[in-house]
């Protein structure tokens, strides 16, 4: 009996296989070739301004005119806080202040009437000098008479006792004078210290004015709302977050590149940029700062190699990235978007 012929292997097989190798063999080379060529990251994201609203005062939501996610304008009226309570304390500091006006002016016509009367006393003081020197020059003559044996002892007495009175009114006018220039001194700080008093008044009043401005809240940007954290009616204290706005006309990137990688950097250098959301874009970028510090550095808790439990990590260094064309893909862009970074190597 004959040998039979063995059946021949078909070469489909092999030439899948063959195929897949090639395949393979070329997506690797230019992997593996791209690697080389290129510094890339995908610890990457886009970043924009995000501004927080916090009020400057306390109080409760009067008014909200915006809602989640809503577009603003700057300096568009946002939000409102019931003002009702600082008006009721301006309008109080305001008669206080008036009342206090009211005293400097009767403490003014006060001293203005006393230094009136300095004049008045002045005028007293010459008259009683005149009549003082009459009933001394009375009294001298009346001596003189009563040696003689001219007049009599009640007649000496009498020029003696209105002597005596003159002198007597001569001194009260003086005291009269200085008694009232004693008291200029005294209404004087009087004065002053109510003016001051008039001034720490109207320095609560204008800031009690600025307050109110406080209770209406103005976006400080254009932009697009976030999430609200209040509701009208709701009590608020100041430096509370209401809500942010999200600057949605400038937008760059933040790349954190190994610090193996960095050497391959600098300012000006044109970047790949793949976002994740719409990878079929090509997008392009310029490297226009790279940071003097890891990001390690600029966390809350940043690693302290001296305290001895020290694992060598590579760091990242973060380097800010700005993208070309911005206008075409500013529409759909969004802050904290992934994105994968690629610089040439050169």
């Amino acid at each position: 009996m004959s040998e039979q012929a063995s059946p021949k292997k078909s070469p489909v097989k092999k030439i899948v296989f063959i195929i897949i190798l090639i395949v393979g063999v070329f997506f690797g080379y230019k992997k593996i070739s791209y690697s080389l060529s290129h510094e890339t990251t995908d610890n990457a994201q886009v970043e924009t301004q995000i501004i927080p609203i916090l009020p400057r005062t306390s109080g409760y939501v009067k008014t909200l005119m915006v809602n989640d996610f809503d577009s603003v304008k700057s300096n568009q009226f946002l939000a409102e806080i019931d003002d009702a309570e600082l008006q009721s304390q301006l309008a109080e500091l305001q008669a206080d202040s008036m009342q206090t006006l009211t005293d400097i002016d009767n403490a003014k016509a006060a001293l203005e009437n006393t230094v009136s009367m300095l004049d008045v006393n002045k005028g007293i003081i010459q008259l009683q000098k005149v009549k003082l020197d009459q009933a001394q020059n009375e009294y001298d003559r009346n001596k003189k008479l009563f040696a003689d044996e001219a007049i009599t002892q009640k007649q000496l007495d009498d020029s003696k006792f209105a002597n005596l009175t003159a002198q007597q009114l001569y001194n009260n006018a003086q005291s009269d004078l200085k008694s009232a220039e004693s008291k200029i001194p005294v209404m004087q700080t009087v004065i002053n210290k109510s003016i001051s008093t008039l001034k720490v008044k109207e320095a609560k009043i204008n800031e009690i004015k600025l307050k109110l401005t406080y209770t209406k809240i103005y976006s400080p940007i254009s932009g697009k709302i976030g999430k609200k954290n209040i509701t009208v009616g709701q009590f608020v204290q100041a430096g509370m977050p209401l809500f942010s706005i999200v600057n949605d006309s400038s937008y760059w990137i933040t790349a954190n590149f190994k610090e193996n990688q960095i050497k391959n950097l600098f300012i000006g250098k044109q970047v790949e940029l793949r976002i994740d959301a719409f990878p079929n874009e090509q997008v392009t970028g310029t490297i226009e700062s790279i940071s003097e510090a890891t990001g390690a550095k600029f966390a809350l808790l940043p690693p302290d190699n001296s305290s001895g439990n020290f694992v060598k990590v590579t760091q990242r260094v973060p380097v800010k990235i700005s993208i070309n064309n911005i206008e075409k893909y500013k529409s759909y862009l969004r802050a904290g978007l992934s994105v994968f970074v690629s610089a040439e190597i050169k």
